[in-house]
């Protein structure tokens, strides 16, 4: 199987590359690039749970840990999902992925909810990463056939309200990754990959008044993907999954009596164990041992990183966005990803735009970034949402 092939098309795949080409997964990171620049050395399974399927998220530079409910609100803070003001939608989203390499590479994403007693709501969602057709190959060019590896997730969600300014929310998630199509490699034969996995989050907003301007100031956090390692080969190490937590504010202006604009920012870390340095003879000289159990690795990931607390620093990614509404029926939005150029270089502007009209909305994002250095670059996402109801029938 050719998986240095697989890896430049995927970022999900590179990990799985990364642990059967070594004979062991947590040994031997190479830090150092030829231009001088440190490689990203977190590791985790099924990175594609960190891909913002949201196009109204995604235009907003990935920031929206705190922005106003939609349907796809499970998706980065279940716990906004409480706030929706009408009774049941859904939504589908679709994004095509590293167009810049191949044609058939997306990421698809369905999700729906139902609001029930006015401060409940329940959701469900499902989320579908396929990495297209590749050819097989074993290391002697001898043709193996044709794949078809894929991902998917599917996400039971539950948000209560605690008046008008508090709710929190959680997510049930099952995971299950085939990358491998099954082939044999040097530890032997792998298989598909399975896991379970919980969100914790929680949303606190406050109407204020901000230069003589009516202001809704809210704040967000999201714990994700939070359960148990990943495996496809049971000769090698389990995986963490890519634990993650995000933290962000909002603030949203009404201009006057048509327009609303909203500013977001997000910062997301990592709870994934940082990998150390080894010398010749894979003794760890930096840094700590990454083969450690979930809730050591979860707590140890604000402290193991082997270039000290400026490095953790590092590990920080910067998430800003902006969104203006006029008349709640037409919508832009702009955004800035950061991400420290150690620690997956991943930098790049979002624009995007929605149309609303009665049940049914429309949002579009389109990723700019320098085609040189983000395979991410010219990326056109969308979303279609339906709500439906009147919100005078809820009940409390």
């Amino acid at each position: 199987m050719n998986f240095k092939y697989i890896g430049t098309l995927a970022i999900s795949v590179w990990s799985i590359v990364f642990v059967f080409e070594k004979a062991n997964a947590q040994v031997g990171v190479s830090r150092t690039q030829n231009n001088g620049s440190e490689s990203n050395n977190i590791i985790s399974a099924v990175p594609f749970l960190l891909f913002t399927p949201d196009a109204r998220a995604s235009a907003m530079g990935n920031a929206g840990v705190a922005v106003s409910a939609d349907v796809n609100a499970a998706s980065i803070n279940a716990s906004k999902l409480a706030f929706l003001d009408k009774p049941y939608g859904f939504a589908v989203s679709y994004s095509p992925w590293l167009k810049n390499l191949v044609s058939d590479i997306n990421l698809a994403y369905l999700s729906g909810y139902y609001k029930f007693k006015d401060r409940y709501t329940l959701a469900g969602s499902f989320r579908y990463f396929s990495l297209g057709q590749l050819e097989l190959t074993d290391g002697g060019g001898q043709n193996l056939g044709i794949a078809n590896p894929n991902e998917l997730a599917v996400d039971v969600s539950f948000a209560t309200s605690f008046g008008d300014q508090f709710s929190l929310g959680s997510s049930v998630r099952y995971i299950y990754s085939n990358v491998t199509a099954g082939q044999y490699v040097v530890s032997g034969e792998t298989h598909a990959g399975q896991a379970v996995a919980v969100d914790v989050s929680g949303l606190y907003k406050v109407h204020t008044q901000w230069f003589g301007t009516s202001t809704l100031v809210s704040a967000g956090v999201n714990i994700s993907n939070i359960g148990t390692k990943m495996s496809y080969s049971n000769s090698q190490p389990s995986l963490f999954l890519p634990g993650n937590i995000k933290i962000g504010g909002a603030a949203t202006s009404r201009l006057d009596e048509l327009s609303t604009i909203a500013f977001a920012v997000d910062f997301n870390k990592l709870l994934v164990p940082t990998q150390p340095i080894y010398d010749a003879n894979n003794n760890i000289i930096a840094g700590q041992d990454p083969n450690r159990s979930l809730p050591s690795g979860i707590i140890g990931s604000f402290t193991d990183a082997p270039g000290g607390f400026s490095e953790e620093l590092r590990e920080v990614g910067i998430s800003t966005g902006a969104e203006y509404w006029y008349n709640q029926q037409f919508a832009v939005r702009a955004g800035y990803n950061y991400q420290s150029p150690s620690k997956g270089n991943s930098r790049y502007f979002t624009v995007g735009a929605g149309l609303k009209y009665n049940v049914f909305n429309i949002d579009f994002a389109y990723l700019i970034a320098n085609t040189q250095s983000s395979p991410l670059a010219n990326t056109l996402r969308f979303s279609l949402l339906f709500n439906f109801g009147d919100r005078k029938i809820l009940k409390k």
